[in-house]
Protein backbone atom coordinates (compact mmCIF):
# COMPACT_ATOMS: atom_id res chain seq x y z
CA UNK A 1 0.00 0.00 0.00
CA UNK A 2 1.02 3.81 -0.06
CA UNK A 3 0.89 6.59 2.59
CA UNK A 4 2.04 9.84 1.39
CA UNK A 5 3.42 8.82 -2.14
CA UNK A 6 5.58 6.04 0.04
CA UNK A 7 5.54 2.20 -0.46
CA UNK A 8 5.29 0.65 2.73
CA UNK A 9 6.47 -2.73 3.50
CA UNK A 10 4.92 -4.78 6.40
CA UNK A 11 5.59 -8.94 7.36
CA UNK A 12 2.46 -11.06 6.92
CA UNK A 13 0.00 -11.44 8.19
CA UNK A 14 -2.21 -8.51 6.67
CA UNK A 15 -5.30 -9.37 7.37
CA UNK A 16 -6.10 -7.51 10.61
CA UNK A 17 -9.08 -8.31 13.31
CA UNK A 18 -10.07 -6.96 16.38
CA UNK A 19 -10.04 -10.32 17.91
CA UNK A 20 -7.17 -11.05 20.04
CA UNK A 21 -5.99 -14.30 22.61
CA UNK A 22 -7.68 -12.60 25.62
CA UNK A 23 -10.74 -11.57 23.75
CA UNK A 24 -11.36 -15.06 22.51
CA UNK A 25 -10.50 -16.68 25.78
CA UNK A 26 -12.87 -14.29 27.57
CA UNK A 27 -15.97 -15.65 24.71
CA UNK A 28 -14.75 -18.94 26.64
CA UNK A 29 -15.24 -18.37 29.85
CA UNK A 30 -18.92 -16.47 29.17
CA UNK A 31 -19.67 -19.69 27.67
CA UNK A 32 -18.38 -21.58 30.36
CA UNK A 33 -20.38 -19.70 32.71
CA UNK A 34 -23.74 -21.84 32.42
CA UNK A 35 -22.36 -25.09 33.24
CA UNK A 36 -20.65 -23.51 36.34
CA UNK A 37 -23.95 -22.48 37.23
CA UNK A 38 -25.39 -25.43 36.67
CA UNK A 39 -22.32 -27.45 38.63
CA UNK A 40 -23.04 -25.06 41.73
CA UNK A 41 -26.40 -25.53 41.47
CA UNK A 42 -26.68 -29.59 41.19
CA UNK A 43 -23.29 -29.72 43.82
CA UNK A 44 -23.21 -27.39 46.07
CA UNK A 45 -21.03 -24.89 47.37
CA UNK A 46 -18.42 -27.78 47.45
CA UNK A 47 -18.25 -27.37 43.30
CA UNK A 48 -17.40 -23.84 43.33
CA UNK A 49 -14.43 -23.84 46.02
CA UNK A 50 -13.25 -27.08 43.96
CA UNK A 51 -13.60 -24.95 40.44
CA UNK A 52 -11.89 -22.01 42.53
CA UNK A 53 -8.92 -24.37 43.66
CA UNK A 54 -8.44 -25.60 40.04
CA UNK A 55 -8.38 -22.19 38.31
CA UNK A 56 -6.18 -20.23 41.30
CA UNK A 57 -3.31 -23.25 41.25
CA UNK A 58 -3.69 -23.16 37.59
CA UNK A 59 -2.70 -19.39 37.39
CA UNK A 60 -0.44 -19.64 40.04
CA UNK A 61 1.63 -22.94 38.47
CA UNK A 62 1.58 -20.67 35.52
CA UNK A 63 2.80 -17.71 36.83
CA UNK A 64 5.48 -19.62 38.36
CA UNK A 65 6.76 -22.10 35.61
CA UNK A 66 6.86 -18.54 33.64
CA UNK A 67 8.93 -16.93 36.14
CA UNK A 68 11.43 -19.79 36.52
CA UNK A 69 11.64 -20.27 32.48
CA UNK A 70 12.62 -16.78 32.34
CA UNK A 71 9.67 -15.97 29.84
CA UNK A 72 7.23 -13.19 29.88
CA UNK A 73 4.23 -13.54 31.56
CA UNK A 74 0.92 -15.16 30.08
CA UNK A 75 -1.69 -14.97 32.37
CA UNK A 76 -3.16 -12.35 31.53
CA UNK A 77 -4.66 -13.83 28.34
CA UNK A 78 -6.74 -16.18 30.47
CA UNK A 79 -6.07 -19.36 28.89
CA UNK A 80 -5.03 -20.76 32.84
CA UNK A 81 -8.57 -19.89 33.92
CA UNK A 82 -10.18 -21.79 30.98
CA UNK A 83 -7.40 -25.09 31.50
CA UNK A 84 -8.73 -24.54 35.68
CA UNK A 85 -12.20 -24.38 34.54
CA UNK A 86 -11.97 -27.81 31.98
CA UNK A 87 -10.04 -29.69 34.78
CA UNK A 88 -12.78 -29.05 37.32
CA UNK A 89 -15.48 -29.98 35.77
CA UNK A 90 -13.66 -32.94 34.65
CA UNK A 91 -13.99 -34.08 38.50
CA UNK A 92 -16.27 -35.33 40.71
CA UNK A 93 -17.42 -33.36 43.45
CA UNK A 94 -16.19 -35.28 46.26
CA UNK A 95 -12.66 -35.72 45.13
CA UNK A 96 -9.91 -34.56 48.30
CA UNK A 97 -9.32 -31.04 47.61
CA UNK A 98 -5.33 -31.38 47.94
CA UNK A 99 -5.62 -33.46 44.93
CA UNK A 100 -6.61 -30.59 42.60
CA UNK A 101 -3.51 -29.02 42.56
CA UNK A 102 -1.52 -32.24 41.22
CA UNK A 103 -3.91 -32.04 38.43
CA UNK A 104 -3.24 -28.15 37.80
CA UNK A 105 0.21 -28.85 37.82
CA UNK A 106 0.52 -31.31 35.08
CA UNK A 107 -1.98 -29.77 33.07
CA UNK A 108 -0.32 -26.12 33.19
CA UNK A 109 3.57 -27.11 33.91
CA UNK A 110 4.14 -30.46 31.77
CA UNK A 111 1.62 -30.59 29.63
CA UNK A 112 1.46 -26.68 28.76
CA UNK A 113 4.86 -24.86 29.66
CA UNK A 114 7.36 -27.75 29.53
CA UNK A 115 6.28 -27.25 25.48
CA UNK A 116 6.67 -23.77 25.41
CA UNK A 117 3.44 -22.38 26.46
CA UNK A 118 0.08 -21.21 24.75
CA UNK A 119 -0.23 -22.59 20.98
CA UNK A 120 2.58 -24.87 21.73
CA UNK A 121 1.39 -27.34 23.34
CA UNK A 122 0.48 -30.73 21.28
CA UNK A 123 -2.78 -31.99 24.29
CA UNK A 124 -5.21 -30.60 25.57
CA UNK A 125 -3.77 -29.57 29.10
CA UNK A 126 -6.95 -30.03 30.95
CA UNK A 127 -7.48 -33.86 29.99
CA UNK A 128 -3.67 -34.32 30.42
CA UNK A 129 -4.26 -33.27 34.04
CA UNK A 130 -7.32 -36.01 34.51
CA UNK A 131 -5.80 -38.50 32.79
CA UNK A 132 -2.52 -38.40 35.02
CA UNK A 133 -5.24 -38.05 38.05
CA UNK A 134 -7.82 -41.13 36.60
CA UNK A 135 -4.96 -43.24 36.69
CA UNK A 136 -2.99 -41.80 39.95
CA UNK A 137 -6.28 -41.54 41.84
CA UNK A 138 -8.86 -44.10 40.25
CA UNK A 139 -11.47 -44.24 43.20
CA UNK A 140 -11.18 -40.61 43.91
CA UNK A 141 -12.00 -40.02 40.26
CA UNK A 142 -14.57 -42.49 40.06
CA UNK A 143 -16.57 -42.07 43.38
CA UNK A 144 -19.97 -40.10 41.84
CA UNK A 145 -22.19 -38.13 44.45
CA UNK A 146 -25.93 -38.12 43.45
CA UNK A 147 -27.13 -34.30 42.52
CA UNK A 148 -28.50 -31.85 45.43
CA UNK A 149 -26.55 -34.58 48.10
CA UNK A 150 -24.15 -32.33 48.45
CA UNK A 151 -24.58 -31.44 52.08
CA UNK A 152 -24.51 -35.19 53.14
CA UNK A 153 -20.84 -36.14 51.01
CA UNK A 154 -19.06 -36.46 54.33
CA UNK A 155 -21.83 -39.45 55.03
CA UNK A 156 -20.79 -41.14 51.60
CA UNK A 157 -23.69 -40.30 50.06
CA UNK A 158 -22.91 -41.78 46.61
CA UNK A 159 -24.36 -42.92 43.23
CA UNK A 160 -23.39 -44.75 40.29
CA UNK A 161 -23.02 -43.19 37.18
CA UNK A 162 -25.49 -43.65 34.23
CA UNK A 163 -22.76 -44.27 31.77
CA UNK A 164 -20.98 -46.88 34.13
CA UNK A 165 -24.08 -49.46 33.32
CA UNK A 166 -26.07 -47.94 30.44
CA UNK A 167 -25.60 -51.02 28.18
CA UNK A 168 -27.03 -53.38 30.70
CA UNK A 169 -29.56 -50.60 32.28
CA UNK A 170 -31.17 -49.83 29.05
CA UNK A 171 -31.18 -53.13 27.73
CA UNK A 172 -33.56 -54.71 30.84
CA UNK A 173 -35.22 -51.15 31.15
CA UNK A 174 -34.22 -50.68 34.86
CA UNK A 175 -36.35 -48.25 36.43
CA UNK A 176 -32.95 -46.34 38.85
CA UNK A 177 -31.88 -45.09 35.45
CA UNK A 178 -32.46 -41.06 35.01
CA UNK A 179 -34.74 -40.07 32.01
CA UNK A 180 -33.64 -38.19 29.37
CA UNK A 181 -35.28 -35.45 30.95
CA UNK A 182 -33.26 -35.76 33.88
CA UNK A 183 -30.17 -36.46 31.64
CA UNK A 184 -30.56 -33.33 29.44
CA UNK A 185 -30.97 -31.07 32.70
CA UNK A 186 -28.36 -32.91 34.67
CA UNK A 187 -30.32 -34.76 36.99
CA UNK A 188 -27.62 -37.22 37.29
CA UNK A 189 -24.44 -38.26 38.88
CA UNK A 190 -21.43 -37.33 36.94
CA UNK A 191 -18.25 -34.61 36.96
CA UNK A 192 -18.79 -31.73 37.76
CA UNK A 193 -19.12 -30.16 34.02
CA UNK A 194 -20.36 -33.01 32.35
CA UNK A 195 -24.18 -33.56 34.10
CA UNK A 196 -26.09 -30.83 32.50
CA UNK A 197 -26.35 -30.86 28.60
CA UNK A 198 -28.80 -28.12 28.45
CA UNK A 199 -26.03 -25.57 30.18
CA UNK A 200 -23.19 -27.25 27.38
CA UNK A 201 -25.29 -27.06 24.55
CA UNK A 202 -26.43 -23.14 25.29
CA UNK A 203 -21.95 -22.69 26.05
CA UNK A 204 -21.15 -24.26 22.94
CA UNK A 205 -23.86 -22.02 20.19
CA UNK A 206 -22.98 -18.70 22.09
CA UNK A 207 -19.21 -20.01 20.69
CA UNK A 208 -20.10 -20.83 17.16
CA UNK A 209 -22.38 -17.37 17.19
CA UNK A 210 -19.53 -15.52 18.06
CA UNK A 211 -17.76 -17.57 15.40
CA UNK A 212 -14.73 -18.73 18.28
CA UNK A 213 -15.41 -22.45 16.87
CA UNK A 214 -16.58 -24.42 13.60
CA UNK A 215 -19.43 -26.56 14.49
CA UNK A 216 -17.63 -29.00 11.92
CA UNK A 217 -16.01 -30.70 14.78
CA UNK A 218 -18.53 -31.15 17.14
CA UNK A 219 -21.46 -32.00 15.13
CA UNK A 220 -19.51 -35.05 13.48
CA UNK A 221 -17.78 -35.71 16.75
CA UNK A 222 -21.47 -36.29 18.26
CA UNK A 223 -22.84 -37.59 14.69
CA UNK A 224 -20.57 -40.30 14.31
CA UNK A 225 -20.49 -41.83 18.32
CA UNK A 226 -24.89 -41.47 17.82
CA UNK A 227 -23.83 -43.51 14.11
CA UNK A 228 -21.72 -46.18 15.90
CA UNK A 229 -24.08 -46.43 18.89
CA UNK A 230 -27.52 -46.73 16.65
CA UNK A 231 -25.47 -50.03 15.02
CA UNK A 232 -24.18 -51.02 18.60
CA UNK A 233 -27.62 -50.61 20.28
CA UNK A 234 -29.52 -52.62 17.40
CA UNK A 235 -31.33 -49.34 16.20
CA UNK A 236 -32.56 -48.07 19.63
CA UNK A 237 -32.65 -44.73 20.03
CA UNK A 238 -33.19 -44.45 23.88
CA UNK A 239 -29.98 -46.20 23.90
CA UNK A 240 -28.38 -43.57 21.19
CA UNK A 241 -29.75 -40.91 23.44
CA UNK A 242 -28.11 -41.81 26.85
CA UNK A 243 -25.10 -42.51 25.12
CA UNK A 244 -24.90 -38.82 23.70
CA UNK A 245 -26.08 -37.32 27.33
CA UNK A 246 -24.03 -39.50 29.50
CA UNK A 247 -20.59 -39.06 30.07
CA UNK A 248 -17.94 -36.11 29.07
CA UNK A 249 -18.99 -36.11 25.72
CA UNK A 250 -21.21 -32.84 24.90
CA UNK A 251 -18.21 -30.99 27.03
CA UNK A 252 -15.42 -32.72 25.48
CA UNK A 253 -16.64 -31.86 21.90
CA UNK A 254 -17.69 -28.04 22.18
CA UNK A 255 -14.89 -27.38 24.71
CA UNK A 256 -12.31 -29.42 24.75
CA UNK A 257 -11.61 -31.03 20.90
CA UNK A 258 -12.14 -27.69 19.14
CA UNK A 259 -9.17 -26.44 20.89
CA UNK A 260 -7.06 -24.13 18.48
CA UNK A 261 -3.72 -25.97 19.31
CA UNK A 262 -4.17 -29.65 19.58
CA UNK A 263 -7.01 -29.37 16.71
CA UNK A 264 -6.33 -29.47 12.99
CA UNK A 265 -6.72 -26.06 10.79
CA UNK A 266 -7.96 -27.54 7.67
CA UNK A 267 -11.45 -28.71 6.75
CA UNK A 268 -10.37 -32.00 5.99
CA UNK A 269 -8.43 -32.55 8.84
CA UNK A 270 -11.50 -31.22 11.23
CA UNK A 271 -13.69 -34.12 9.72
CA UNK A 272 -10.79 -36.63 10.26
CA UNK A 273 -10.05 -35.52 13.47
CA UNK A 274 -13.64 -35.49 14.59
CA UNK A 275 -14.27 -38.78 13.14
CA UNK A 276 -11.54 -40.54 14.89
CA UNK A 277 -12.83 -38.89 18.38
CA UNK A 278 -15.84 -40.01 17.84
CA UNK A 279 -14.85 -44.08 16.64
CA UNK A 280 -12.27 -43.70 19.93
CA UNK A 281 -14.94 -42.83 22.24
CA UNK A 282 -17.19 -45.41 20.90
CA UNK A 283 -15.19 -48.58 20.96
CA UNK A 284 -13.67 -47.75 24.38
CA UNK A 285 -17.56 -47.79 26.04
CA UNK A 286 -18.62 -50.27 24.09
CA UNK A 287 -15.48 -52.82 24.32
CA UNK A 288 -13.36 -51.56 26.67
CA UNK A 289 -12.95 -51.98 30.45
CA UNK A 290 -13.59 -47.90 31.17
CA UNK A 291 -16.98 -47.01 30.50
CA UNK A 292 -16.02 -43.46 29.46
CA UNK A 293 -13.95 -42.29 26.52
CA UNK A 294 -14.12 -38.96 25.51
CA UNK A 295 -10.85 -37.96 27.39
CA UNK A 296 -8.50 -40.31 26.22
CA UNK A 297 -10.28 -40.03 22.19
CA UNK A 298 -9.46 -36.61 22.40
CA UNK A 299 -5.65 -37.03 23.25
CA UNK A 300 -4.68 -39.63 21.12
CA UNK A 301 -6.40 -37.48 18.50
CA UNK A 302 -4.35 -34.83 19.51
CA UNK A 303 -1.11 -36.66 19.13
CA UNK A 304 -2.00 -37.36 15.26
CA UNK A 305 -2.86 -33.62 14.60
CA UNK A 306 0.98 -33.18 12.90
CA UNK A 307 -0.16 -36.04 10.88
CA UNK A 308 -3.72 -35.26 9.99
CA UNK A 309 -2.89 -31.78 8.75
CA UNK A 310 0.48 -32.92 6.82
CA UNK A 311 -2.09 -35.21 4.60
CA UNK A 312 -4.48 -32.85 4.60
CA UNK A 313 -3.18 -29.27 3.90
CA UNK A 314 -4.25 -27.94 0.40
CA UNK A 315 -1.36 -27.47 -2.39
CA UNK A 316 -1.01 -24.01 -3.28
CA UNK A 317 -2.72 -23.50 -6.58
CA UNK A 318 -0.27 -24.30 -9.84
CA UNK A 319 1.94 -27.01 -7.96
CA UNK A 320 2.23 -29.79 -10.72
CA UNK A 321 1.12 -32.79 -10.08
CA UNK A 322 3.22 -35.44 -8.98
CA UNK A 323 3.19 -37.82 -11.66
CA UNK A 324 3.48 -34.86 -13.87
CA UNK A 325 6.71 -33.89 -12.48
CA UNK A 326 7.79 -37.46 -12.90
CA UNK A 327 7.40 -37.58 -16.18
CA UNK A 328 8.97 -34.18 -16.84
CA UNK A 329 11.75 -35.91 -15.45
CA UNK A 330 12.42 -38.50 -17.42
CA UNK A 331 11.74 -36.71 -20.60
Amino acid sequence: MTLNNKLVVSASPHDRTHKTVRSIMLDVIIALVPTLIASVVFFGPRALLIECIAVGTCVVFEYFSRFVMKRSQTIGDLSAVITGLLLAFNLPVSIPLWMVPIGSAVAIVVAKQFFGGIGQNFVNPALAGRIVLLTSFPVAMSTWTAPLTWSQNLDGMTSASPLASIHTMVSSGAENLPSLTEMLLGWRAGCLGETCAIAIIVGGLYLIIRKVISPTIPLIYIGTVALFMLVAGKGDLCFVAYELLGGGLMLGAFFMATDYTTSPITFKGKIIFAVGCGLITSIIRIFGNLPEGVSYSIILMNILVPLIENITIPKPFGTPKKEKKEKEAKE
